[in-house]
């Protein structure tokens, strides 16, 4: 419902006439009219004074407009906006999303009454090259619209999550594209809960991009910009980030002084931090991925490239290690045979652990449905359930959300322990592994063990289309063969990447071979189709 609307829905309720309300407020009645028609916005004394006619508080007259579907999800996927950087992602757009946070924070769409008021947003970035130029964009936005901007520089995603609940920013901003290559990249919008926004407010966003600013209930050409004193203030927030660090260490209840561990930074957010983190913990620490220079974050390191780091904890005989992506949202693990253990097996390890202390919420783990089949029964067999949601951790955080449920996470390596954050931390990930393995004396490999997992393979396949293989007969026939082939002995799964231009094919099966014939077969059905992007 639109500020008009509800303007309308109030007037009709208390039985004014257009001329009523105009006579009380000493203003034209075509200036209602204009209101009601959403063409200009009431000012902040005018929506007082209108509470006052209608009877009703400020907060009962917040509202917000919602654009037409058709309209919404054409920049922002399931992790925020990304793209190429200065293809599909601009300086401008940059700024425009500063200009809109800035103003939207001090307006009633953000249920704000109060008159004059500034708003205040903390912005972090990772490693790649085009971040600062983001950041720099970003910021000139806010502060043009009257908002401050607190920087904390190159940081990891929950760690911008963490500063906004702890230093009540109206929001947060995390430049990244998390595991995508340097020539990518992003923006991910964090509300003041530390949480993903609303598609309500990422549909305003995007209506506001697209010029459709009569949406937003306003006049003229462009939101309104700040003179004088009014214009914001850019601060230095480094203290933010530290008080993360200080946060994640306080976490631990052991000493790492005996633990050899590797760490693969991914030459990303984390480089420093989890230097940082584990230095002060007394880690034997070995890293690599720890040299950025801006054009090597996840080349050939990190959470989707795990040789390396297995490579290291071989030679070097360490007890673990952990590799994260770029942005350090999501952590994988290796065991001291230099063996992966990925997000299935290390939400296994974390569901027993929290099970053991009587703190699994429901003896339930919220995971996705690329969560491997033998993860599953893996949990059944200790008395945990798995409830599985759609791919993104948007998606297992609100499961877990409206279900209370302490765990939950991706395969991928986003794990969440609501208890301590609100979003996938890497880093906690790893203390809280790192905690186990000290509490009970176990090797990781032990830790793992009791997970057997089906053997998977997951093909991705770069499309013109998304919507249009899915919805393409060849491609729907393809899969119903390699679902009949399987004969209830494993799974298939097509679906949609949230932030590429890729269709993901999962097959699990018997056998590898199995899993990779079939999965290049639906891949070929695709090409048939003529929806690759070459």
């Amino acid at each position: 419902m639109t500020i008009g609307q509800k303007i309308i829905h109030l007037r009709e309720a208390g039985n004014f006439t257009r001329e009523q309300i105009a006579e009380k407020l000493s203003l034209p009645v075509e200036t209602i009219w204009d209101w009601e028609g959403d063409r200009v916005c009431p000012k902040w004394d005018e929506i007082q004074r209108l509470c006052g006619i209608f009877g009703i508080s400020d907060d009962e007259f917040r509202d917000k407009t919602e654009p037409d579907s058709e309209d919404g999800c054409r920049y922002f996927g399931t992790d925020g906006f990304r793209g190429e950087a200065n293809a599909d992602l601009t300086a401008m757009h940059a700024y425009k999303i500063g200009r809109f946070l800035g103003w939207y924070y001090a307006s009633p769409l953000s249920g704000c009454m109060q008159k004059n008021y500034r708003p205040r947003v903390v912005i972090g970035k990772d490693t790649r090259r085009s971040s600062y130029m983001l950041e720099y964009a970003i910021a000139a936005g806010l502060t043009s619209s009257g908002a401050d901007a607190y920087m904390l520089h190159v940081t990891t995603t929950p760690c911008v999550s963490y500063a906004v609940r702890q230093d009540r920013f109206d929001c947060g901003i995390m430049i990244t594209a998390s595991h995508n290559p340097f020539t990518d990249n992003g923006i991910k919008i964090i509300n003041s809960h530390g949480e993903k926004p609303s598609d309500e407010a990422t549909r305003l966003i995007e209506a506001y991009l697209d010029g459709k600013l009569w949406r937003l209930g306003v006049s003229g050409d462009d939101l309104p910009l700040a003179q004088g004193e009014k214009i914001g203030c850019i601060v230095d927030h480094v203290s933010g980030r530290n008080r993360y660090v200080g946060y994640l260490i306080s976490l631990a209840s052991n000493s790492y002084k005996n633990l050899r561990i590797g760490i693969d930074a991914a030459n990303g957010a984390s480089w420093s931090i989890a230097r940082s983190v584990f230095g002060a913990l007394g880690a034997q620490l070995y890293m690599i991925g720890d040299e950025p220079d801006g054009v090597n974050v996840n080349r050939d390191c990190g959470s989707t490239h795990m040789e390396g780091l297995c490579a290291l904890v071989r030679e070097k005989h360490l007890d673990i290690g952990f590799a994260f992506d770029g942005d350090a949202d999501r952590c994988l693990a290796v065991d001291e045979k230099g063996n992966v253990v990925d997000g299935d097996a290390i939400m296994y390890i974390l569901a027993k652990r929290l099970k053991g202390r009587g703190m699994l919420g429901g003896d339930t783990v919220a995971a996705t449905v690329m969560s491997n089949s033998g993860f599953v029964e893996s949990l059944r067999k200790i008395g945990i359930r798995c409830v599985q949601t759609a791919v993104g951790d948007r998606f297992v955080y609100e499961c877990m959300q409206n279900n209370d449920f302490s765990l939950g996470g991706e395969q991928s390596g986003h794990i969440i322990l609501k208890k301590y954050a609100t979003t996938g931390d890497g880093l906690l990930t790893a203390i809280m592994v790192a905690e186990e393995v000290c509490d009970t004396k176990s090797t990781l490999s032990e830790l793992a063990s009791p997970v057997v997992l089906y053997p998977q393979f997951v093909k991705n396949v770069r499309v013109c289309d998304k919507d249009a293989v899915m919805e393409d007969e060849g491609v729907k026939k393809r899969l119903c063969e390699a679902e009949e082939s399987l004969s209830g002995r494993g799974r298939v799964l097509l679906r949609r990447s949230g932030t590429e231009p890729v269709i993901r094919i999962m097959v699990e099966s018997e056998t590898d071979e199995k899993c990779r014939l079939l999965a290049e077969s639906i891949a070929e059905a695709v090409r048939e189709g003529g929806h690759i992007l070459e």
